[in-house]
C-alpha cells in the first residue's frame, strides 16, 4: 500500500493585536506544589504544574458532592425546601462544620449554602447519605468516583463526601478544573451561591459565617469557587474571575498558609488577564491556502476555516504569527465542500499547540477519464524521471547474525 506523504504549507497570520510574547508571559513560577489554570473561553491552558497527580484534595472534593446534589435537584430527585435528617454520623464529624446536632433536620438549601460558603464537613454527609446507594457515606463515595469518571475525571477517587483525610481520597488539580467548568457550565441557576460572602445558619455560632474564598470582594471578578486545607494537603483554592467577559478557571494547592494561598491566587488571577488576550486568528469562509487534488475535474482545492477562529494569545509584542497547513496528500477526488481537509496548525511561544480544522471551500468532482487519465500519465512521467530504483546489492555477510 502506498502511503502518501504529509504535506505542511508555511503562512504568516496577521492579527490586530501584537502577537509577540512578553517575559513576563513566559511562566507563572508559582509556590503551589501543584497548579492548573485555564482560559474557559478558548481552551487555553496557561499552567500546569503537577497538574495531573492524584493529590490529597482537602474541601476542595466538595465540589464532587456538590454537583452530585445539583444533578439530583435537576432531576427531580431532590428540592431545595426537602428537609433531611442528620445521622449521629455525620454529627460527630469535626473540622469545619455547621455544628449539626443528630436527630435534626436541615433544609436542602441551607445544606448547600453551608458547604459552599461555611464548608461544613457534617453539612455533606446529611446530602451524601441521603442520595447514597446504600445509604451509607462510604457508598456515596463510591458512587462519586464512578461519576467522575464519567465525566472524565480520570485521576480522581472519593472514599468520603468531603475530602476528610484518608488514603486513596485523591484528586488532580486538571480534575478539579474540569469539575469546576462543569458546576459553571451546567447549573447557573446555582452557580451564584458561590460567590455569597457569608451565611448565618446560626445564630449562636456566629464566628462561622463567613466565606473563606479570599478573592470574593476584591473587585477582580472572582465569583467561586472553593477553598481546601488539611495538614497533608496544605492550603489550596479552586477559583474562577471573569473580567471583559472572558473567564479563567485555576487551581492550587500545597501552600504553606492562607495568606500565601491569598497572594497566589490573587496573582494568578492578574497574570492571567493582564498576559493573555483573546483575539481572532482567522475568519471563517477565507482561504487560506490551496491543497493538491488528484483525479478530480481540479487539480487544487481551496482550504478554509468553517467559522471564525478566536484564541488565546499572549500580549505586549509584535509581529505576525507563523502558523502551517497540514494535510495528508493529494487528496483523492471526489471533494465535498465542507469536508475536513486539513489542520492549522499554530504554537505562540509559551502556549500549547493549536490546532484548527480546516475544510474544503468548494467541492471537487471526480475528473472524467481524461482528467483521470493525465493523472495517471503524470504519476508515470514522474517516476520514469527519477528513474529505476537501485537494485538491493548482497548483504553483507558481517553484518548478518548468526542464525
Amino acid at each position: 500500500m502506498t502511503l502518501l506523504p504529509r504535506i505542511a504549507l508555511s503562512l504568516l497570520l496577521a492579527l490586530g493585536l501584537a502577537l509577540g510574547l512578553t517575559q513576563a508571559a513566559r511562566a507563572f513560577d508559582t509556590r503551589a506544589t501543584a497548579a492548573y489554570v485555564v482560559d474557559v473561553g478558548t481552551g487555553t491552558v496557561l499552567l500546569a504544574k503537577n497538574a495531573d497527580q492524584p493529590l490529597p484534595p482537602a474541601s476542595m472534593s466538595k465540589l464532587m458532592t456538590l454537583y452530585v446534589t445539583f444533578e439530583a435537584i435537576r432531576d427531580g430527585r431532590l428540592s431545595m425546601t426537602e428537609t433531611l435528617p442528620v445521622s449521629a454520623h455525620a454529627a460527630r464529624y469535626g473540622g469545619s462544620t455547621l455544628f449539626l446536632q443528630a436527630g435534626e433536620r436541615v433544609s436542602v438549601e441551607d445544606l448547600l449554602r453551608g458547604i459552599i460558603v461555611l464548608s461544613g464537613n457534617d453539612a455533606c454527609v446529611v446530602l451524601a447519605e441521603s442520595l447514597s446507594p446504600d445509604g451509607t457515606e462510604a457508598g456515596f463515595a463510591r458512587f462519586m468516583t464512578r461519576r467522575a469518571q464519567n465525566m472524565g475525571m480520570t485521576n480522581s477517587a472519593f472514599t468520603n463526601s468531603n475530602g476528610w483525610p484518608a488514603p486513596g481520597h485523591r484528586m488532580s488539580m486538571r480534575d478539579l478544573g474540569l469539575l469546576a467548568r462543569k458546576l459553571i457550565e451546567d447549573f447557573p441557576e446555582f452557580y451564584p451561591m458561590f460567590a455569597e460572602e457569608e451565611f448565618l445558619f446560626d445564630e449562636k455560632e456566629s464566628q462561622n459565617r463567613y466565606n473563606r474564598n479570599p478573592l470574593l470582594g476584591l473587585g477582580i471578578g472572582a465569583d467561586g469557587l472553593k477553598t481546601g486545607h488539611t495538614a497533608e494537603a496544605g492550603y489550596g483554592l479552586v477559583g474562577s474571575a471573569v473580567q471583559n467577559g472572558r473567564r479563567v478557571i485555576f487551581v492550587i494547592s500545597g501552600l504553606a498558609s492562607a495568606e500565601a494561598r491569598a497572594e497566589e491566587a490573587e496573582a494568578i488571577v492578574n497574570w492571567a488577564f493582564r498576559q493573555f488576550a483573546e483575539q481572532q486568528v482567522v475568519r471563517g469562509g477565507v482561504e487560506l491556502a490551496r491543497a493538491k487534488v488528484w483525479m478530480g475535474d481540479a487539480t487544487t482545492v481551496g482550504l478554509e476555516a468553517a467559522e471564525d477562529v478566536r484564541t488565546l494569545m499572549p500580549a505586549m509584542s509584535a509581529g505576525p504569527l507563523k502558523a502551517e497547513v497540514v494535510y495528508t496528500g493529494p487528496i483523492e477526488a471526489p471533494v465535498k465542500q465542507g469536508d475536513k481537509l486539513a489542520e492549522l496548525v499554530f504554537a505562540p511561544e509559551g502556549l500549547p499547540e493549536t490546532r484548527i480544522p480546516l475544510v474544503a471551500s468548494a467541492s471537487v468532482a471526480r475528473g472524467g477519464f481524461s482528467a483521470r487519465l493525465q493523472t495517471v500519465t503524470g504519476l508515470l512521467l514522474g517516476r520514469l524521471q527519477k528513474g529505476p530504483a537501485p537494485e538491493a546489492g548482497p548483504a553483507d555477510p558481517a553484518a548478518e547474525g548468526a542464525s
